[in-house]
């Protein structure tokens, strides 16, 4: 098991535990060890298989919980898990993902009602029996039910990251099979999403079908779908994400490649071009109608050239107006992971994070930035240890006097500052001042009503010290939907303030997203590309912000840390 899901299996069985009433140290101690092992650099599974290593030697790790981390690694659950499972209903773990509610909601639902299906949950919010019971109320009945049509549209997505992780173990175990040359991946996952239904490998080489029984065969498959002459499906993973693999001949590989990349509305559009020419398109090749002769198909570029089209990049095709763009030559030249000078969204063991600021600084010299900002928590997060004045004017200084010692890397003293609910800035302006960055982020108080939390926003980018707002709309993708506001009035007060909006790279967050992002382009807005690292191997998390960047249409011009060392000194200088 990938320590993700290790750490989700805690997670889940704090959360039984806390619907059951138990211990609150007990609760405790399984989330901190969900956090040590969700962030640790190495696979969990791994240290535990060697006999010269002691998983407890993780900070956060007793002898108790190595134990539980064994039985997890083993059998993808534990114990305690299993028989809370047996106490509650089996579906107590799709009650959690049901915003609003929480392990002592649900245990107080159960309780009253003894349901033990979110269709029950649902009858009781439209029967408006959950306002009886003590802290619950006629909003909470509306919350709880557009959490569950929510849900219901989710199941069965999976996170880019999640779904990258397993093509790449994939195509790994499918390249070693003799005479396969490449092996591909398609759809929602080559376009960017933010998250993924399912994913598609597309397989090239003399003894592609071979890829066929080899995948099959992967012991990661937990249930086989299906399995046809070129093509094989099956379940991979605790996950369950359905994979399909594909065996292609070489001179279709581009028409298949176009075709299975999607998305669903672009190839229409794209197919309806093609008829209007005398053409027809499928995964096979692009022919003449006339007498079915073949125009195109070995390649992309040539199915694309063919149809008087420039090359689109993936993240593009969604039907935007990218096909009219590649037509009249005006696609623009995307933000590439080559282009970013440094990472402006990052915490250190001075607060949450789990490596020194000398570490993360190393780390990114090594990826070859030349500045990165440290931005530890403010102090209303207080469990996250956050700075108050006086650490944070302390640690403005320490940064001056790092950067005249010098570490290779130019670091910016910088904080991520929370926004109060009424809009004001956690940190006094005095305190504000001294630092080089201020990212204002919202991480309370987000079931506010639009208007409430459009005021919150605009009071904030008043703050004459704010330079980025974070992670935008506050989401969490498959678990916290957006809070809202008026997304248009907030992104001209941030242009006309000069404010840059953050592209949160972290694969839970993508916040902004793609179409947000090519909105706020389109106002005059500068954007930054961070990764919120909490250590150091979080750094490549970028890759997940710049693609999300081309989902919007960025160039580098848009993106801010993309500039050099002097020239982003100099834009902090600058306020509009």
């Amino acid at each position: 098991m990938e320590n993700k899901e290790i750490a989700r299996v805690l997670w889940e069985t704090a959360d039984l535990m806390e619907i059951a009433g138990e211990d609150s140290f007990r609760i405790r101690s399984y989330r901190n060890g969900a956090t040590a092992v969700e962030g640790y650099p190495e696979r969990i599974a791994g240290i535990l298989r060697d006999p010269n290593r002691k998983v407890t030697d993780i900070p956060g790790i007793g002898k108790g919980l190595a134990t539980v981390l064994a039985e997890i690694v083993e059998r993808s659950s534990c114990e305690r898990r299993d028989l809370l499972l047996q106490r509650f209903p089996p579906t107590a773990l799709e009650f959690l993902k049901i915003q609003g509610l929480g392990p002592k909601g649900i245990a107080l639902i159960f309780e009253h009602y003894r349901i033990s299906t979110i269709d029950e949950l649902e009858r009781l919010c439209q029967e408006q029996k959950l306002r009886v019971l003590p802290r619950m109320g006629a909003k909470l009945e509306e919350k709880v039910l557009r959490s569950i049509a929510q849900y219901r549209q989710r199941s069965g997505r999976y996170l880019l990251s999640y779904a990258e992780g397993v093509a790449a173990e994939l195509i790994a175990e499918l390249r070693q099979v003799p005479g396969v040359d490449s092996v591909t991946p398609a759809g929602s996952l080559r376009r960017g999403r933010e998250t993924v239904g399912d994913l598609d490998l597309l397989v090239t080489g003399p003894q592609a079908t071979a890829a066929l029984e080899r995948f099959i065969a992967y012991p990661r498959v937990t249930e086989v779908l299906g399995r046809g002459e070129n093509k094989a499906s099956a379940k991979v993973g605790h996950e369950g994400l359905q994979v399909d693999v594909r065996a292609l001949p070489p001179d279709t590989f581009g028409a298949a490649m176009q075709y299975f990349t999607g998305s669903k509305d672009h190839n229409v559009a794209i197919r309806t071009r093609a008829v209007k020419t005398g053409l027809k398109l499928s995964e096979y090749g692009l022919f003449r109608v006339e007498d079915d002769s073949k125009v195109a198909g070995e390649t992309e570029a040539g199915v694309y050239q063919a149809l008087g089209l420039a090359w689109i990049p993936p993240e593009l095709r969604e039907n935007c107006g990218e096909i009219e763009a590649a037509a009249e030559g005006r696609l623009p030249a995307l933000v590439e992971e080559k282009h970013i000078r440094g990472d402006l969204h990052m915490h250190t063991t001075e607060t949450d994070g789990r490596a020194t600021l000398e570490e993360m600084a190393e780390a990114a010299r090594r990826r070859g930035y030349q500045y990165i900002a440290i931005t530890d928590h403010s102090k209303a997060l207080a469990m996250a240890n956050g700075l108050d004045e006086k650490r944070a004017v302390a640690f403005a200084k320490q940064v001056r006097e790092i950067n005249r010692n010098g570490l290779g890397i130019r670091v910016f003293s910088g904080i991520e500052c929370d926004i109060l609910k009424d809009g004001a800035m956690d940190l006094a302006d005095g305190a504000l001042a001294e630092l080089d960055l201020v990212i204002g982020s919202v991480h309370s108080h987000m079931q506010m009503e639009a208007a409430e939390m459009t005021d919150r926003l605009l009071r904030a980018l008043s703050c004459p010290h704010l330079r980025v707002m974070g992670h935008p709309t506050g989401r969490m993708l498959l678990h916290r939907d957006p809070f809202p506001f008026d997304f248009d009035r907030i992104v001209a007060e941030a242009v006309l303030r000069g404010v840059w909006l953050e592209i949160n790279a972290s694969p839970e967050r993508l916040d902004l997203n793609g179409a947000l992002v090519r909105a706020a382009r389109a106002k005059g807005a500068r954007f930054t590309i961070s990764t919120d690292a909490h250590h150091p191997k979080h750094l490549d998390s970028i890759h997940y912000g710049i693609v999300t960047a081309r989902r919007g249409w960025l160039e580098p011009a848009d993106v801010m840390n993309t500039l050099p060392v002097d020239q982003f000194a100099a834009a902090l200088e600058t306020q509009s």
